[in-house]
């Protein structure tokens, strides 16, 4: 039977949000308690750290890499396929195969699928149908019976297949067309994200009673250095979850309330959904955990099977792998090649790494997925996987072949102006910069992130 968790009564709640406002119970109101208060509480000077580490960002460091750019946009090109497949539909009494795009020519020798098996074939013309718009076809006779409906027998419907070679007759020409590299174009553009904090004169020249500390290292017993350090923290988490969270603009979005000239980003989630594999279900028991790992292997064997992967997961899939891993520890192989083959190397970054087939994993627990006022809260997305070492890519924008990680993150800069991570600071604090009786912070950065090779990614739902 599963366990239930009530929070006591009076407790925090279990999802607290920063609110706007100097927090007045930091400091000893001598205007409305007077002089007369003869007693002073007894108070705890250190403010208690109930939520450990608050913040989240870091997995774009582990993954990823920085790079400058100075246009608007970043485009990049990655490879095609390299060999000729195709799927349509057959009319198996005639052998033709009506198959939109195909790139399949007369001559080639290929393979033909269905459910009553497979059948070797030559391609013996090359046209297209009577449909409207024309659909592209190929003619094909089978080499081991009379025709596609004799012995091994195609039916009228849905087939795929592929090239694996040619045949041509003695004193024949060639092929009567040549086929050229494909590629797909690909683009990002980069968004502003922007933040504030701001403190009055009044305020900062305060001393509360509080002694605070901060993850950006802020301490002291002035409330403001504390509320700033706390802004940075949270700014930078925002620069990293717009490159996971970001969603590029949708034809006819913004209908009910206007989204004026932005434009959006596409962050890890969407490119993995738009262009990379979903696992939806899966790990969700350790019972299915080894068949969900398989299917997983066996997506990886179709795409650019890279043998090294890093996963990032919330705490219910972590566990479910530990118990697949507990059941098969004699048989499962670990390895530990990205971090110089050094046990000690992936376990001090997080990691622990195990291989299944020819393929390693290093396994992390993702906070993002489990902190209950991010995506802890709604338990929907699970894990990432992401390829590690680097892929070659041309980058149209500096018109050469680059080297780069799958995951990186292209930032604004140029010779002048650096806005990879801006912030100054206006007001009559310190140094009197304008007329406002206050310090601002800003905090400005204007970045995107690049996932090359999408379909070698996963996305556990």
């Amino acid at each position: 039977m599963a366990g239930t968790i009530t929070p006591a009564v009076g407790s925090l709640p279990a999802t607290p949000s920063a609110i706007k406002q100097t927090v007045a119970s930091a400091y000893v109101d001598l205007r409305d308690s007077g002089w007369a208060q003869q007693y002073l509480p007894d108070l705890m000077e250190k403010e208690a750290e109930v939520f450990g580490n608050r913040t989240i960002s870091g997995f774009l460091a582990q993954v990823g890499a920085e790079e400058a750019m100075a246009a608007d946009q970043v485009v990049w090109s990655e490879q095609g396929r390299l060999h000729v497949s195709a799927s349509g539909t057959i009319d198996a009494s005639g052998g033709v195969v009506t198959a939109a795009n195909h790139a399949v020519r007369v001559n080639d020798t290929v393979v033909l699928n269905q459910a009553a098996g497979t059948l070797k074939c030559l391609v013996t013309a090359v046209g297209v149908d009577s449909s409207t718009p024309p659909v592209a076809t190929f003619t094909v006779v089978p080499y081991t019976q009379a025709d596609m409906v004799t012995g091994t027998t195609f039916v009228d419907g849905a087939v795929t297949g592929f090239v694996f070679g040619s045949e041509y007759k003695k004193g024949t020409g060639a092929h009567d067309k040549a086929l050229e590299p494909s590629f797909k174009s690909l683009e990002n553009k980069p968004v502003i994200i922007k933040d504030l904090y701001e403190v009055s004169g009044s305020d900062a020249s305060a001393i509360g009673w509080i002694e605070v500390s901060g993850e950006e290292g802020q301490n002291g017993y002035m409330w403001y250095l504390k509320a700033n350090g706390d802004t940075m923290a949270r700014f930078t988490d925002y620069c990293e979850m717009t490159c996971i969270e970001g969603e590029l603009t949708a034809s006819g979005a913004g209908t009910a309330g206007d989204l004026g000239s932005v434009s959006g980003t596409e962050g890890l989630f969407a490119a993995i959904e738009k262009r990379g594999n979903v696992m939806t279900g899966g790990y969700a028991n350790s019972g299915d955990s080894l068949g969900s790992m398989d299917l997983m292997l066996k997506r990886f064997d179709s795409q650019g099977a890279i043998e090294e992967n890093m996963m990032f997961l919330n705490r219910g899939h972590s566990l479910a792998i530990d118990d697949m891993l507990a059941g098969l520890a004699p048989n499962v192989g670990v390895g530990y090649g990205l971090f110089d083959n050094s046990a000690d190397m992936a376990l001090n970054l997080g990691f622990t790494g195990f291989r299944r087939g020819t393929y390693d994993f290093y396994k992390s627990d993702w906070k993002y997925l489990n902190d209950a006022t991010l995506r802890g809260a709604f338990a929907d997305i699970n894990g990432v996987v992401v390829p590690a070492g680097t892929s070659n890519v041309y980058d149209q924008i500096m018109g050469k072949n680059m080297k780069r990680p799958f995951l990186h993150v292209r930032y604004r800069a140029s010779q002048t102006e650096s806005r990879k991570m801006k912030t100054w600071i206006t007001g009559s604090v310190g140094a009197a910069t304008s007329q406002l009786d206050a310090m601002e912070v800003n905090y400005l950065s204007e970045r995107c992130l690049v996932t090359q090779g999408a379909n070698n990614f996963f996305l556990m739902k």
